[in-house]
C-alpha cells in the first residue's frame, strides 16, 4: 500500500549500479530530492575537527595526553561518517554504529593504506548490504567512466544461465566486436567459471562487473568453459577501454510472436548510460517510419546504470501516471512521473526481462506493468530496489552508499523480490536471442513463444 501522498515534482539525476553490466551498474553523484540530498551532502562533507576527551583516572591530577589521530584513522573516520549520515537504514543492520567505529579505532592496526581499506570493507560488511561498498581509487575512477558510455574491461556482456540461486553460473551474452574477449575466441553462451580465481557460481552481476573491470592495461584471468563442452580454457586478457552502444534495434517483419502476424520493432537496451535515452528515442522513431505495429523492449541482463535514463525511457511509452516512488529511512516519498512527452503511448508493447534485469531496468518494467502499458515476458527479475549515491573520499577512493529504496507505482517494494512477469518464459525453452537479427529470425519461425497478451 502507498503510505502518504507527499510528492515533489522535480526531475533529479541519481544513479544506481548494476555493473554491467552487464557489468556496469554505475552510481553517480547527482541532483537528488532535497530530503535525500541533505544527507548526501552531509555524507560528503569534510570532517570537522575531532576533539578527544581524556578521562580522569582515580587519583590523577591531570588527564593523560591524547594520542594523535593518524591519517589512516582520519580516512577511516571519513568513511564511517559518510555512512552514518547517508545510509538508508538508521539501525545499521541492528547494531550500534558508534561502537563499530570505537572498536575499529581501539583494536584495528591502521598503519598502512591497505590496512585502512581492509577495515573500511569490514565495517561495510556488517551492514549486510552488498550494494554499499568500498571502491579503491582505480575502481572508483572506472565507475565514473562507465556511466559515460565506455568502460575499461575485456568487452564481455554477461548474464545468468538457467540455474537457480547458488547453482547459477555466469555466462557470456555477447563479446564486444574486436574486444580482448572477442580476439581470444570467447563465444556467446560460454560459461565463465572463475574470474581471477573467484568462482562465479552464485555470483551476482555486480560482483562480476567489479572483477572484470579495472585499470587500463591490467590483466584479468578467466576460466572459460565453451558452450556444450567440458574442458576449461585458462585465458589471461588485458583490459582496455571499451566503447559500447547501449541500444540496438531492427524491424522484424511478419512476426508470429503476436496474436496476429505483424511487424515488430525490436529494441535491445544493454545498459542505461548517458546515451541510452537519446538512442532509444531515435530507435523508436526509425522503427515507426519503417512500419512497426508493435514493439519489444529487451532489457534482459541489463543490470541498470543511470536511474534518470530509465525514467526517460519510461516517459517515451507513458503519457501520464507515476513511474517510480522513492522512500528514504524516514518514509518520506518522492515520485517521478510521466510528463506528457510520450512518442509511442499506444502501440502494443512487450518487455523482455530475466534474472539479470535489475535496478533502473526494474524501475522501467515495474512502471510499464503497473500502468498496464506493457506485457512483461520472461522470468522474475533480480530484485535490486535500492538507490546508491557515490561519495568520494579525500584520497581518491570512494563509497557507494544505499540512500533510498524504489517502489513501483502501486507501492510495491521490489528489493529482493523483483518484478513477476505476466508471461513466463521457462529457461528450459529456447530463448529469444539478444542480437536484433537473431531475435527477428527467432520470432518469425512457426511456434515462436507468445510475447503479447
Amino acid at each position: 500500500m502507498r503510505i502518504g501522498k507527499h510528492k515533489y515534482r522535480r526531475q533529479a539525476q541519481q544513479a544506481c549500479r548494476g555493473e554491467s553490466h552487464a557489468v556496469m551498474h554505475g552510481e553517480q553523484r547527482s541532483r537528488l530530492p532535497s530530503h535525500i540530498l541533505s544527507v548526501v551532502q552531509k555524507a560528503g562533507a569534510v570532517l570537522a575537527p575531532l576533539t578527544l576527551a581524556a578521562t580522569l583516572s582515580l587519583g590523577a591530577l591531570l588527564p593523560p595526553p591524547a594520542a594523535a589521530i593518524t591519517n589512516e584513522q582520519l580516512l577511516y573516520l571519513e568513511a564511517w561518517r559518510a555512512v552514518d549520515r547517508a545510509y538508508v537504514d538508521k539501525t545499521f543492520n541492528g547494531q550500534s554504529w558508534f561502537r563499530v567505529r570505537e572498536k575499529a579505532l581501539k583494536e584495528a592496526q591502521l598503519t598502512e593504506r591497505a590496512d585502512t581499506y581492509a577495515e573500511i570493507k569490514r565495517m561495510l560488511a556488517t551492514l549486510g548490504d552488498p550494494f554499499t561498498r568500498f571502491l579503491e581509487p582505480a575502481r572508483f575512477a572506472a565507475l565514473k567512466r562507465g556511466t559515460a558510455g565506455s568502460v575499461t574491461g575485456v568487452g564481455l556482456e554477461v548474464g545468468f544461465d538457467g540455474g537457480d540461486g547458488q547453482n547459477s553460473q555466469l555466462v557470456v551474452i555477447t563479446p564486444s566486436a574486436n574486444s580482448p574477449a572477442d580476439k581470444a575466441g570467447i563465444k556467446p553462451r560460454d560459461t565463465i567459471a572463475s574470474i581471477d580465481g573467484h568462482p562465479t557460481q552464485g555470483m551476482s552481476l555486480y560482483e562480476a562487473g567489479d572483477l572484470l573491470q579495472g585499470q587500463e592495461g591490467s590483466e584479468v584471468k578467466l576460466t572459460i568453459i565453451p558452450h556444450g563442452g567440458t574442458n576449461p580454457r585458462e585465458l589471461t586478457l588485458t583490459r582496455q577501454r571499451i566503447a559500447f552502444n547501449p541500444v540496438t534495434s531492427q524491424l522484424c517483419k511478419g512476426s508470429s510472436a503476436a496474436a496476429t502476424a505483424s511487424n515488430i520493432g525490436y529494441i535491445r537496451v544493454a545498459v542505461f548510460s548517458k546515451q541510452t535515452a537519446e538512442n532509444v528515442r531515435a530507435a523508436i522513431k526509425a522503427l515507426q517510419s519503417e512500419g512497426a505495429e508493435r514493439f519489444v523492449l529487451d532489457i534482459r541482463n541489463n543490470g541498470g546504470g543511470l536511474f534518470p535514463a530509465g525514467v526517460e525511457v519510461a516517459r517515451m511509452f507513458l503519457d501520464s501516471g507515476d513511474i517510480v516512488l522513492i522512500a528514504d529511512s524516514n518514509g518520506v516519498r518522492d515520485s517521478y512521473d510521466a510528463n506528457g512527452t510520450a512518442i509511442e503511448p499506444k502501440a502494443p508493447l512487450s518487455v523482455l526481462v530475466n534474472r539479470g534485469t535489475a535496478s533502473a531496468s526494474e524501475v522501467l518494467s515495474g512502471a510499464l506493468q503497473d500502468q498496464k502499458r506493457a506485457t512483461i515476458a520472461g522470468e522474475r527479475t533480480f530484485g535490486k530496489g535500492l538507490i546508491q549515491t557515490v561519495v568520494e573520499l579525500s584520497d581518491g577512493s570512494g563509497l557507494a552508499i544505499t540512500v533510498a529504496r524504489y517502489q513501483t507505482p502501486n507501492g510495491v517494494d521490489i528489493n529482493k523480490v523483483g518484478i513477476t512477469p505476466d508471461i513466463l518464459l521457462a529457461q528450459a525453452e529456447p530463448q529469444p536471442p539478444t542480437d536484433p537479427a537473431g531475435f527477428c529470425k527467432f520470432v518469425q519461425q512457426e511456434g515462436a513463444p507468445a510475447l503479447f497478451k
